[in-house]
């Protein structure tokens, strides 16, 4: 299946950072100093990296963001050019920063992330209203947290309005729950089970207990990540369970996120959201055995 004629598979609506990253050999407590490898520098950022996932693999994808007019803002449109997505739509910011993340990754592979925000936090409504032709022109919008959420729902709205499939991944989640009109407009809600926790406002339960409170308070599908043990769909069609890939991994970085972009990309070609789900646990198995977030993210024809 195609994704109905329109100009582009995924449309990604959101945040562009530089990823500042240092490996530790243990995390430290606080007060704590511990030594760290040399810092290595590299494009990241949700939003960014949903659409470098999305186009690694081949899809048609444009991005909508904003980035600083200095080193890391080129550094970040470059990324995006190589991995085949349409920067055209990416506004570069005078006399503004780029957005950053400072990303400390333990033994384990597994990180903190502190991000600082910059040009991100000028994406307005405003800027959602100048492309609703190019929301109209999407199959997919994918859209996450690391913008203003009254950019995030006004393209959700837009999306709506054009018939353009919206997946949500509201990470980080917003401190005063999720608008119901983003949450009735997410199919799927992509949240990890932490997310999921806090959304659902199930406490103790499993993650379809909690994906099932997730579809009562509105979500029209949901898809709760599960790191290595794969995920876990629900929609009209009923509960999938996805198993994981086995892989040894390196960096979770954008794992989350080369996830997401893969989902959005299958959901464009018309997939059944489980099967979407399946190739993009593969994707994301990849994307942990390598470092990096968008540097990481496998083309189609590594997956076999």
């Amino acid at each position: 299946m195609t994704n109905g004629g329109r100009r582009y598979d995924v449309l990604v609506v959101g945040s562009a950072n530089a990823d500042l990253t240092v490996r530790v050999g243990r995390r430290p407590g606080p007060g704590e100093t511990v030594p760290g490898s040399d810092l290595v520098e590299s494009p990241g950022g949700k939003g960014a990296n949903q659409a470098a996932a999305a186009a690694r693999l081949g899809a048609r994808t444009t991005l909508l963001a904003r980035v600083g007019d200095d080193a890391y803002g080129e550094l970040l449109l470059e990324a995006q050019r190589a991995a085949g997505t349409d920067v055209g739509h990416v506004r570069v910011e005078a006399g503004a920063r780029t957005g950053t993340a400072m990303i400390v990754v333990g033994p384990d592979g597994d990180n903190a992330i502190v991000v600082s925000p910059g040009a991100n936090a000028r994406l307005s409504p405003e800027d959602v209203a100048a492309a609703d032709a190019l929301i109209a022109d999407s199959a997919v919008l994918s859209l996450q947290g690391e913008v203003p959420w009254e950019t995030t729902a006004a393209a959700a709205r837009a999306a709506r309005r054009a018939g353009t499939r919206v997946v949500l991944n509201p990470s980080p989640v917003p401190p005063h729950d999720l608008p119901h009109d983003l949450l009735t407009a997410a199919d799927p809600l992509v949240v990890n089970e932490h997310e999921a926790r806090l959304l659902s406002g199930v406490a103790d339960g499993s993650p379809a207990d909690r994906a099932h409170a997730l579809r009562r308070r509105g979500a029209r599908s949901v898809v709760v990540t599960l790191g290595a043990d794969g995920a876990l769909t629900l929609d009209d069609e009923g509960a999938t369970t996805v198993p994981g890939v086995p892989a040894e991994a390196v960096d979770t970085t954008g794992a989350g996120d080369a996830f997401t972009g893969a989902l959005a990309w299958r959901l464009a070609q018309g997939d059944r959201l489980g099967e979407a789900a399946r190739l993009a646990v593969r994707v994301a198995a990849v994307s942990v055995t390598r470092p990096g977030a968008q540097t990481s993210y496998p083309a189609a024809e590594e997956l076999g």
